[in-house]
């Protein structure tokens, strides 16, 4: 049984403007996997007044949620859980504290997520902790028109810390690294025919060692179970709940189908063009057709008054636009949502692999 509890980098969790103090631990005790949340107390001295107070540290390491609020405001806690990069068996610690600055909840994160990671041993990178700030406004408010995902954007904050990047850094003609949204035939990481592999958690590295989603985390909520609806597992970058893939169908509870659908017949061939069949291998395989699903254009729908995104088995997974106004703290360059390790290392490359 593994060892959930390190000073060391629970001296890391961000949020705090003091000392942790570690308290008695006697009652804290840890369950075999799937694991029950347990907390750990620590003392929190502000340097601002000498008072100390207790803050619980919410282990939720495998856990499966059970939260449906579409208030970012309720999931207000510090959580840590353990992660092993499996080809090295690296154990991380990761760190999530939720925060409310009057219209808004502060994700601070170090990007490690409740699970362990790169199954496969694909990553071309290896796992590093970050340091990343997001704001997610309590009162997402939706727009006449959807906004397009960008790949100067991440697209969502997920409730174990670790952010959602739909689009992957690859296009036919610019292999890696592009960072032009304009550009045609970006590949679909998820693919099966895709060179941009991900682990069991359709995730994988960027450059700078992020780990990041695609698509169904496998996290954070059963993804067999259809006996409940799924709960809210994350947050999108214009504050809609993102739910896992269960809803309640007039009393039958299933799985949301995405209303994209892959396209028929051959892409074009010649200068800039990939050719072959629509096969899935690029995001532009599939177009979105109305009332073939579930969902609208932007992979959400509105049950008992609540908008939100599902997750889906299909293109596009999680996101695909934005129903809402994304805030600029997600934006992966400049002063908001910037990415750097803990030694400073440099700026995200826009668009992930």
């Amino acid at each position: 049984m593994r060892n959930h509890f390190s000073a060391i980098h629970l001296s890391k969790l961000e949020g705090f403007l003091g000392l942790l103090i570690l308290l008695p631990l006697a009652a804290c005790t840890y369950a075999s996997s799937p694991r029950d949340v347990v907390g750990i107390v620590v003392g929190v001295e502000d340097f601002s007044t000498g008072r100390v107070s207790d803050v619980e540290v919410i282990d939720i390491t495998g856990t499966t949620l059970t939260s449906r609020s579409r208030n970012c405001a309720d999931y207000v806690a510090t959580y840590n859980a353990e992660a092993i990069e499996l080809p090295s068996n690296t154990v991380f610690i990761g760190s999530l504290t939720i925060s409310v600055e009057n219209d808004h909840c502060i994700f601070t994160s170090n990007a490690i997520p409740n699970h362990d990671m790169n199954d496969a041993n694909t990553f071309a990178t290896p796992v590093s902790e970050q340091h990343k700030v997001y704001r997610v406004t309590t009162s997402p408010q939706p727009n006449r028109q959807a906004t397009a995902l960008s790949p100067q954007y991440d697209n969502a904050v997920l409730l174990n810390g670790v952010k959602v990047d739909s689009l992957s850094g690859g296009c036919f003609t610019v292999r890696l690294g592009c960072r032009d949204a304009t550009i045609p035939w970006r590949y679909n990481a998820i693919s099966p025919l895709s060179f941009l592999k991900t682990d069991a958690h359709h995730a994988h590295t960027q450059p700078n060692g992020e780990y990041h989603y695609h698509g169904n985390p496998h996290a954070l909520f059963d993804d067999s179970d259809n006996s409940k609806v799924s709960p809210v597992i994350g947050f999108a970058a214009d504050g809609f709940p993102i739910f896992g893939s269960y809803f309640d169908d007039n009393g039958n509870i299933r799985k949301a189908l995405s209303s994209y659908q892959l396209k028929r017949g051959e892409r074009p061939s010649g200068e800039g063009n990939p050719g072959g069949t629509y096969d899935g291998e690029f995001n532009d395989d599939y177009e979105y057709v109305e009332g073939a699903g579930d969902l609208d254009d932007c992979n959400g729908m509105t049950i008992d008054g609540i908008y939100g995104y599902y997750v889906t088995e299909d293109y596009p997974y999680v996101i695909v636009c934005y129903r809402g106004t994304p805030d600029n703290s997600f934006r992966k360059t400049g002063s908001g949502g910037q990415s750097r390790s803990p030694s400073g290392g440099g700026e995200l490359h826009g668009g992930s692999q």
